[in-house]
């Protein structure tokens, strides 16, 4: 089982510019809200894999996890499980510029635990949902659809357009 770690002091590495050190650790990931909905990753920990390298002037980091996902589907409420593959990159070049500056990485020491739950909430889909083709909920009668099969219906309300006509008596 790999070391669990919310941080890293790689200024402690000693890596001299070109080096690099390969880690692999087991990282908490925060629950993310989404919709008002808790989504958590199972086991509120993944194992990560962080490779870092001094570059002449700062460093690089890579980090990537798989993260199941849990938590209700936005279109029928029901547990949803999906598994997301992470792979993200930072740098950190204190002589070049604000674009070229982690937010992640403060005195040397890399805040693992919020890069990791960032990059996750970055790759997330727009819908989290409990399979692809989830049919959501009835918006007449709130019955998840996936399960009320092909013959789920209601009959129409009148048109008010043509209430006036119903008021007609001919003959």
């Amino acid at each position: 089982m790999p070391q669990r770690t919310d941080t890293l002091d790689v200024g402690r590495l000693g890596l001299a510019s070109g080096e690099g050190r390969r880690f692999e650790l087991a990282v908490p990931i925060e629950p993310l809200v989404l919709g008002g909905h808790d989504y958590v990753v199972g086991g509120g920990c993944v194992t990560a894999v962080l490779d870092a390298s001094r570059t002449t002037r700062g460093f690089a980091f890579r980090l990537r996890y798989e993260a199941t996902v849990e938590g209700p589907c936005m279109r029928c409420l029901e547990l949803a499980r999906r598994t997301y593959a992470i792979d993200v990159r930072e740098v950190d070049q204190p002589q070049g510029g604000e674009e070229l500056r982690s937010p992640y990485l403060v005195e040397d020491v890399l805040d693992l635990a919020a890069w990791a739950r960032d990059a996750l909430a970055l790759a997330l889909p727009h819908r989290i949902v409990c399979r692809d083709d989830c049919r959501g909920l009835c918006p007449e009668c709130g019955v998840d659809l996936n399960l009320a099969g092909p013959d789920h219906r209601h009959e129409r309300p009148p048109d008010p357009r043509w209430a006036k006509l119903r008021e007609l008596r001919l003959g």
